[in-house]
């Protein structure tokens, strides 16, 4: 299952962490651009422990854009590297993307080609508040015209029941959970808080491979 988001910020590795929690799958993050204080992967190791986290495929060092940190760092993002590393993992994992979709990663491909190249079904996480029925109708634009269709929006933030009901309406697509700004990330907080959160009526969408 592939986290992705409307914009960088969005929440992705909030949401990422409650699913893995909540599935007991594995987080992956290929791409990481920024190392410094921590990463990604550094805070999931710290809440599910360091077996539960696989090592990047490119670790950058500057948290910009990852086409401009590998030029940076001399490191051209390859996806068949990614794909590659990924035949090799036999766990169901939880895969968080870099960015929002459009987000490039060399000279011509981007966060979302990844994702058509991923074989499995993705999330979009989006912020709860003003701009995101803008935001979110837009990138399931992006992702219908690479014939994804994701399995449905995690919103963060307060709760707003109009722009939950927008994106639903318009966008044709579910809200699978809403997720509150959060101030204690301690484990046994974070899966309470995933039991309650991922509680659609349909949940089938939690079980699916990869």
């Amino acid at each position: 299952m592939m986290v992705t988001g409307t914009d960088t910020g969005v929440g992705k590795t909030v949401v990422s962490a409650l699913l893995c929690l909540l599935t007991k799958r594995r987080y992956w993050k290929p791409i990481q651009s920024g190392t410094e204080p921590s990463t990604d992967s550094d805070w999931i190791s710290n809440l599910l422990g360091r077996d539960r986290v696989l090592p990047e495929t490119y670790r950058l060092r500057n948290p910009v854009s990852p086409h401009l940190s590998a030029k940076i760092d001399n490191v051209e993002i390859k996806l068949d590297s990614i794909l590659d590393t990924l035949s090799n993992i036999s766990d169901s994992l939880i895969i968080e993307g870099a960015g929002g979709l459009l987000v490039p990663l060399n000279r011509k491909e981007f966060i979302i080609d990844l994702i058509s190249k991923i074989p499995c079904r993705c999330i979009l996480v989006a912020r709860s508040g003003l701009g995101t029925i803008n935001h979110t109708l837009m990138s399931l634009e992006a992702l219908a015209a690479r014939n994804i269709q994701p399995l449905g929006v995690v919103m963060v933030g307060e709760r707003n029941p109009e722009n939950k009901c927008a994106i639903e309406k318009y966008g044709n697509i579910q809200v699978l959970g809403e997720v509150p700004l959060l101030s204690n990330f301690e484990r046994h907080t974070l899966l309470s808080h995933s039991q309650n959160i991922f509680k659609h009526e349909d949940r089938t969408w939690i079980s699916l491979q990869r």
